[in-house]
């Protein structure tokens, strides 16, 4: 008896997106499927990483090509489907904390899931279980957000998406400010609270380390396009290979040792 895998969630099919100018995406090809383990891109800054992040939610015009949502097209979407979209497609940038900063931390992400609970997408958990999930300590909750520092902030950032249930979840750098060593210990434990529900993860960043980390499929974007795919350690090795992109050779050059790291 043969299994079916389950739809995605969001796809990106021969995507092609500009400013006005020469195209900075151009056929790309990306799929994020529920349960399935976390995509990650990555490439030099400027290589169009936030761009396609913005394009998949709806935010850009696109030329050619198309995003869907549960196979609907994001720029299509009505307005009940986009309120849907929305509370399903969640992101976390690197910048991308928007609450009063006056509110503490319990505040914050109890309202986060009153949100939830109100779109139809109750988890069943509490705001300790939530903090837990990006190693934020339970007097965190206690604090005011303004206290919070720039790494504190961007865990809090993360645990409001995950509040939500969200179907997919979309990560553009964020962990830039958090303590490298701790880097390690918030990804496993944002690893197991996203298979945990079956949340398509896509992971972009420059940080070869992390990525590596959480990923086990990984596009490398140069020139506006997917210039090689494949687990880490593959794409790292691929690297040395005299006809590698140039964008390739120079992520193997620059972390000669991360392969290693990953296994």
């Amino acid at each position: 008896m043969s299994s079916t895998s389950p739809a995605p969630i969001l796809r990106a099919t021969d995507l092609v997106v500009g400013y006005g100018g020469p195209a900075i995406l151009e056929g790309i090809e990306l799929a994020l499927l529920p349960g399935a383990e976390p995509v990650g891109v990555v490439g030099e800054s400027g290589a169009g990483k936030s761009t396609l992040v913005q394009a998949l939610l709806g935010h850009l015009r696109i030329r050619e090509g198309h995003v869907t949502f549960d196979g609907r097209t994001v720029g299509k979407l009505g307005r009940r489907d986009k309120k849907k979209f929305r509370a399903a497609v969640r992101t976390v940038a690197q910048n991308g904390l928007d609450v009063d900063l006056r509110w503490t931390v319990d505040r914050a992400v109890s309202g986060a899931l009153s949100d939830a609970r109100k779109a139809g997408r109750a988890s069943g958990r509490t705001v300790a279980d939530l903090l837990d999930d990006v190693a934020l300590e339970p007097h965190f909750a206690k604090r005011t957000v303004y206290s919070l520092s720039g790494g504190e902030k961007q865990r809090l950032a993360l645990a409001l998406a995950l509040a939500t249930r969200p179907g997919a979840l979309l990560l553009d750098e964020p962990l830039t400010a958090v303590d490298p060593a701790m880097r390690g210990e918030i990804v496993r434990r944002l690893t197991d609270a996203t298979r945990a529900e079956g949340t398509a993860v896509l992971l972009v960043s420059h940080d070869v380390e992390l990525v590596g980390r959480l990923c086990s499929t990984v596009h490398v974007l140069a020139d506006g396009t997917f210039v090689a795919s494949g687990p880490m350690n593959d794409v790292l090795a691929a690297g040395a290979d005299d006809d590698a992109h140039p964008a390739v050779r120079g992520l193997a050059e620059a972390a000669p040792l991360a392969a290693q790291r990953f296994r």
